[in-house]
């Protein structure tokens, strides 16, 4: 369901975040972990924002049976500052910023929605008993 491509050092628990995933879609998608330098450039480049960001979600224009979603890519370095802030393991930081990624591939958008967004988000994290994300975290 994962097509994992890290190029850093930080584990993944892709097993961990395929459970999740099952619980939204059973379509295949890449997760791209990447370092701020990486994130910054996506981000300038799609985004005409000249700052690293902690995930970026980009999904298929168009929905074809047997079609992957799309693109989430993560910072490894917003995973690790995050957790050590936090409190928190790097897996349950990544964990968070997937869901968050994974949402937006399936079209939900907090910057425009009514909420339906973060609530989504907030069953996810308790039913994975995670740490609050940064969408909960800032409302």
């Amino acid at each position: 369901m994962i097509d994992l491509d890290n190029t850093t050092s930080l584990d993944v628990d892709v097993t961990f975040l395929e459970s999740i995933a099952s619980q939204l879609t059973n379509k295949e998608f890449e997760l791209i972990i990447v370092n701020n330098d990486e994130i910054k450039a996506l981000n300038k480049e799609h985004r005409q924002k000249d700052k690293a960001t902690d995930v970026l979600s980009f999904p298929l224009e168009f929905d074809m049976p047997n079609m992957p979603l799309g693109s989430i890519i993560i910072s490894k370095d917003f995973v690790e500052d995050k957790a050590k802030e936090y409190g928190h393991s790097q897996q349950e930081e990544l964990s968070l910023l997937f869901i968050h990624g994974l949402l937006h591939l399936l079209g939900y958008d907090h910057e425009v929605d009514s909420g339906e967004h973060r609530a989504k988000e907030e069953e996810l994290i308790k039913a994975f008993d995670l740490p609050n994300s940064l969408i909960i975290r800032n409302s």
